[in-house]
């Protein structure tokens, strides 16, 4: 690695300040960026630490679910409130890579990496979590959705950090989160599948990502599921409609193998949001 200098500021005022020079990167947990560092991915000359902010903690509330993007993984995992209203993200933690890096890694640095292989990116999305965003220019807020516009990259301006990420009550709807791994079950996904139906309004929300460059929202299966009943013939023209989507090979899969997965992962992961509690 090059050499860095490494910042700790103690406010958000502060951090902000530092984030606004060339060659200055936030860090978070870490985890993603040492890599990329000692890969020679990024050089920067100085790391903004996040750590000191009072960005963490987890409340629940008839609003929703709010995350303080310094959350880690394992503090959200383990939250009893996560799990009795949105039991799906737990699910979810529980094979996003091992413990020692749920320990250490925050929500807020995870979804601004902007890696398509992470899990908790398509499932906040087919879930309609909304970002807080701070910057230079003040206060934005922004879906998960919309934080991603390719291979590594966000829609993220210079200086910008996300705050907390709120995630709406279920309500009623029925979610899962399915992934594929050509090894273990915690390792990189070759594909992830994130669904959430709504049975009252017969709709359905369906992120697809590791197959793609970015978390990617079937909008034409969506479309297929609007307003019907789910039977094993839908299930089979969604499946066809959603190998349509533009594939990404790489080394967990080729192309042609992921589109055939993206069909079989979603009548899984219909079929187990159905009859998810």
């Amino acid at each position: 690695m090059t050499p860095f200098e490494l910042a700790q500021p103690t406010s958000l005022r502060e951090a902000l300040s530092l984030l606004s020079e060339d060659g200055a990167r936030p860090m978070s947990g870490g985890t993603a960026l040492m890599l990329m560092m000692k890969a020679g991915v990024l050089r920067p000359t100085r790391l903004v630490s996040l750590r000191r902010l009072d960005l963490s903690g987890i409340e629940a509330s008839a609003n929703g679910l709010r995350i303080g993007a310094m959350t880690t993984m394992r503090e959200l995992e383990q939250s009893a409130d996560v799990q009795r209203g949105w039991a799906v993200i737990t699910r979810t933690l529980r094979t996003l890579a091992n413990v020692r890096v749920r320990n250490v890694a925050t929500v807020g640095g995870a979804l601004s990496h902007g890696d398509p292989h992470m899990d908790l990116p398509p499932l906040l999305s087919a879930l309609g979590a909304v970002v807080t965003v701070v910057g230079p220019d003040g206060e934005r807020s922004a879906s998960v959705e919309g934080l991603y516009s390719g291979y590594l990259e966000t829609t993220l301006k210079r200086g910008e950090l996300i705050t907390e990420i709120r995630v709406p009550l279920l309500s009623g709807r029925r979610a899962a989160y399915l992934k594929c791994t050509t090894r273990s079950a915690d390792d990189w996904p070759a594909l992830g599948m994130a669904v959430v139906l709504d049975d009252a309004r017969r709709e359905a929300s369906i992120v697809v990502s590791a197959a793609t460059d970015r978390p990617t929202r079937l909008s034409n299966v969506e479309a297929i599921f609007k307003g019907k009943e789910i039977d094993e013939r839908l299930l089979n023209q969604a499946a066809e409609a959603a190998r349509s989507v533009d594939i990404e090979g790489d080394l967990h899969g080729s192309a042609a193998y992921k589109k055939h997965l993206i069909g079989v992962y979603l009548k899984r992961a219909v079929n187990e949001a159905r009859n998810a509690s």
